[in-house]
């Protein structure tokens, strides 16, 4: 049995950005979140919550940045998991995933007709939150209407608490969790676009009760605001909302 001990803290997440090849978007749907969403990640140890999201065609047009196209266009990238793990316990499950998901490849349990957009695992920085809000632990089990994911780049001498700080005061956000990049290790079996000069960058995660499209202007103005204090420069932001488990809905307006 795990031992937790004390208080059950987000420690650092897995962030998996996918695209289904055209043709294929229900099998994908289907086999992700009957299968791979358990068998790949959920059943594992020290992971203790996930969810999916999806970006409709309307959704993708929405996105924006001054490197939008990082991740092999702004098109690129319906689907996105995402995934905490405890504090203090990465490398345990990372251990297991490893050689979990060989395992899966060996027995025939993966899907080929997919493209990894984005998939990396982060470290948790910082959490800026409304006062009495969500906790981050429990993001990704609340019905939030939609997660904007948000790649950027912090000025000098900015750091993650820094940054966190001054989205906390400027803007008084919902729910917005910030994390740092880990590399790949090298038997990862993902192949990708788009990793390079990840190193210096933080990703946020905001999560919110309105509806994506009714928030993009203040998204837009936010960024412009940061670069304009010297903060940080935007290079990747993309809305999303929930998928819907058990249903095919979305599958039809991807493009």
């Amino acid at each position: 049995m795990n031992d937790i001990g004390g208080e059950v803290r987000l420690g650092s997440m897995l962030f998996t950005l996918v695209e289904p090849h055209r043709g294929h978007e229900v099998a994908y749907n289907r086999w992700y979140e009957r299968d791979h969403f358990y068998a790949g990640c959920m059943v594992g140890p020290w992971l203790f919550a996930g969810r999916r999201f999806v970006a409709t065609a309307p959704l993708k047009d929405l996105r924006f940045g001054t490197d939008a196209h990082r991740f092999g266009g702004i098109a690129a990238g319906s689907y996105v998991a995402v995934y905490w793990i405890l504090d203090g316990h990465h490398d345990d499950h990372v251990d297991w995933a490893l050689r979990q998901v060989h395992w899966l490849h060996a027995n025939g349990r993966m899907f080929a007709e997919r493209d990894h957009i984005h998939t990396l695992m982060y470290r948790h920085a910082f959490t800026v939150a409304e006062e009495n809000s969500v906790p981050a632990e429990l993001a990704l089990d609340h019905p939030f209407c939609a997660m904007t994911a948000t790649l950027v780049r912090p000025g000098g001498g900015v750091t993650a608490e820094s940054l966190g700080t001054y989205l906390h005061t400027r803007f008084h956000p919902e729910l917005d969790v910030g994390f740092t990049p880990i590399p790949l290790p090298a038997d990862a079996p993902v192949a990708q676009q788009g990793q390079e000069g990840l190193e210096d960058c933080l990703l946020t995660l905001s999560f919110t009760t309105t509806d994506p499209a009714t928030a993009h202007h203040e998204r837009q103005a936010a960024a412009r605001l940061l670069h304009d204090d010297g903060v940080a420069e935007v290079l990747w932001s993309a809305p999303f909302i929930p998928t819907l488990p058990g249903t095919d809905t979305y599958t039809g307006d991807l493009w």
